[in-house]
């Protein structure tokens, strides 16, 4: 189909990330003629960053209802979704492509490359295989429907398609292109918008010495949340420190209840570094170490237990000279250390803004779309996929998986 300003095309698909990619280069290879607007320079801007710039592609877990119990109580909107394209339909897809999936903690799934790039460079050949026609640089500015035919503008131009998919993301790294634009369209369609604010974010906290730890990560900690003293959660897993706070996986599964709890009262976090062990058994293993290490300095000596630059900031808060030979150490610092690493304090002051968080809460409600087809139920001919939708996920591949699953689905029926 030749590109230009009369044409009317099978399928318009708005947002060059992965759903959108995934929704258009579907469409194409089952004969619809399609056009895939994306606003920034280039496709795939926000994907070329995810898992740390690695690409965390999707979570090993094939059996759909295993998966789906990790979308919590929006996984029962998914079923016929994932059934299409789940997981292990997913894997092939790249498979086929030849990008060799590598698996990691927690069933995360990268490209053996470790790059995004890999994963980028497939999804933009793949449209290029399906002959789908792609315009960067063209900032949409409305659409809306005449005639049964979607008029999508933008500053330059105006496009028609008989269908047209969403797939413009939700807030987060507005610096990407997630500017919160598919929001306006859908509601001025028609939509109903829940509240979108950040999810899987990092936290901002007042203690000076977690921001000297920056880059530092522990592998198992048990951290347990309480408002104005009153305990309210417990989580357990990895968290890394940052220059503002704590970041890592079990701390952004955690955001979304921390800014939630943020609107109760004063947010603390207590961190147990041996998670395993109570205080007593805290205590009693310092004394074993110290005996059995009787000449080294203490700071060596927990460097055993936890990382040598955690040590040297848990000495600091007991007021003990990181040099004293463990012999040294008295009954009433000895405590203290346990009590330290018993129950380590963290103060939370906030989450940090969109530009940080990797998902956004809130977008079209589910209950108005028809997630065997991913068609909106309100609006004939329109499609929603990914980050638009309202349904939280944790991390670990499943924010990527249903990209992956609603653009198949969503580029599978609007070709029909």
């Amino acid at each position: 189909m030749k590109k230009n300003d009369e044409a009317i095309w099978d399928v318009v698909v708005v947002g060059g990330g992965p759903a959108g990619m995934m929704a258009a280069a579907t469409a194409a290879q089952a004969g619809a003629s399609v056009l895939l607007l994306e606003k920034n320079s280039r496709l795939g801007k926000k994907l070329s960053i995810t898992g740390g710039g690695r690409c965390n592609v999707t979570n090993n877990k094939p059996a759909v209802r295993e998966m789906l119990e990790c979308y919590k109580e929006k996984g029962k909107f998914l079923f016929s979704t994932f059934s299409q394209h789940g997981v292990a339909e997913s894997v092939s897809w790249f498979t086929e492509r030849d990008v060799t999936l590598k698996e990691e903690n927690e069933g995360r799934l990268f490209p053996i490359t470790d790059s995004a790039a890999t994963i980028c460079e497939t999804m933009v050949r793949e449209l290029q295989t399906q002959n789908v026609t792609v315009l960067t640089e063209a900032v949409v500015t409305a659409i809306g429907k005449k005639n049964d035919q979607f008029v999508i503008s933008t500053a330059q131009n105006t496009y028609k398609g008989t269908r047209c998919i969403i797939a413009t993301g939700g807030l987060s790294r507005p610096d990407t292109g997630s500017t919160g634009d598919g929001f306006m369209w859908a509601e001025k369609l028609g939509h109903t918008i829940n509240s979108h604010n950040l999810s899987l974010v990092p936290i901002t906290t007042k203690e000076p010495w977690v921001w000297s730890l920056s880059g530092v990560s522990l592998p198992d900690v048990k951290l347990s949340v309480s408002v104005d003293g009153k305990r309210s959660l417990v989580e357990r897993g990895k968290i890394l420190f940052t220059h503002t706070g704590l970041s890592g996986p079990t701390i952004l599964n955690m955001s979304k209840r921390l800014g939630d709890l943020l609107e109760a009262g004063t947010v603390t976090i207590e961190l147990a570094l041996l998670p395993d062990l109570d205080e007593g058994s805290i205590r009693r293993r310092l004394t074993d170490q110290f005996h059995e290490h009787s000449n080294k300095t203490v700071r060596n000596t927990l460097s055993q237990l936890i990382p040598t630059a955690v040590a040297n900031v848990l000495l600091q808060l007991a007021e003990i000279d990181a040099k004293t030979p463990c012999h040294s150490i008295r009954v009433e610092e000895k405590k203290h250390l346990a009590k330290l690493l018993f129950s380590l304090s963290v103060t939370v002051l906030g989450l940090l803004g969109p530009e940080k968080a990797i998902i956004s809460a809130g977008g079209v409600a589910v209950e108005e779309v028809d997630f065997k087809t991913m068609e909106s139920k309100q609006v004939p001919g329109l499609f929603f996929t990914g980050d638009i939708l309202d349904i939280d996920r944790p991390s670990g591949g499943y924010s990527l998986q249903l990209c992956w699953s609603t653009g198949f689905v969503a580029g599978a029926h609007a070709s029909s």
